[in-house]
């Protein structure tokens, strides 16, 4: 799971805090005119993205669904929030109203993290006999942190089995497919530890 800290190291690469704030102007010009909220936090809700889009896969985000949202958001953003309203949760509601439309504009964010940070030249060529094990330990740390982050509830083990519904699961292969993730052996091992009701 990503903490701040991984955030911070993201928002550091020029090319990435360009299109953050790019895409942060947009975004508090038609949603939130009079919204704060710094480059980091701005960050923190493109990565939510996913975790928000398998939410909404049934239609409707239960009140589960909405306190593992923020607590993930918590953790995400620029600490100091804990008596305070996180801005990550208060953006992540607007969010949430259009997110037809802001889904694949900040997918694109996320897919420039993934090939500017996330070491995918530093893979291990496929072989037949890496399972799920070796494949976490032959991947690189960010990439590891990726697939909770992405996809899992908070503090789940990515090696846990897990249940859910179909809709959900088609979900989670749909965004593997949109950040170009379904290639690597490590996401498809991952994706087996899904089984549906």
């Amino acid at each position: 799971m990503f903490s701040e800290n991984e955030i911070s190291a993201m928002i550091e690469d020029e090319e990435i805090l360009t299109q953050t704030r790019r895409l942060k102007k947009e975004f508090l010009k038609k949603e939130a005119p009079m919204m704060e909220i710094i480059d980091h936090d701005f960050l923190s809700l493109i990565m939510l993205t996913p975790s928000v889009s398998i939410a909404l896969a049934n239609g409707t985000i239960s009140l589960f669904e909405e306190l593992s949202l923020n607590k993930k958001a918590r953790r995400f953003s620029k600490g100091g929030y804990f008596l305070k309203t996180d801005p990550v949760i208060h953006a992540m509601k607007f969010m949430i109203k259009n997110f037809d439309y802001w889904e694949d504009k900040f997918y694109k964010v996320i897919i420039l993290c993934i090939e500017r940070l996330f070491g995918l030249d530093q893979l291990p060529p496929p072989n037949k006999s890496h399972d799920f094990i070796h494949l976490i330990m032959l991947s690189p740390y960010i990439l590891i942190r990726s697939l909770p982050s992405f996809f899992l509830p908070e503090d789940e083990d990515i090696t846990n089995i897990r249940s859910i519904s179909q809709v959900e699961y088609d979900k989670v292969l749909d965004i593997g497919t949109k950040l170009g993730l379904n290639k690597l052996p490590l996401y498809k091992e991952f994706v087996k530890t899904f089984e549906t009701k």
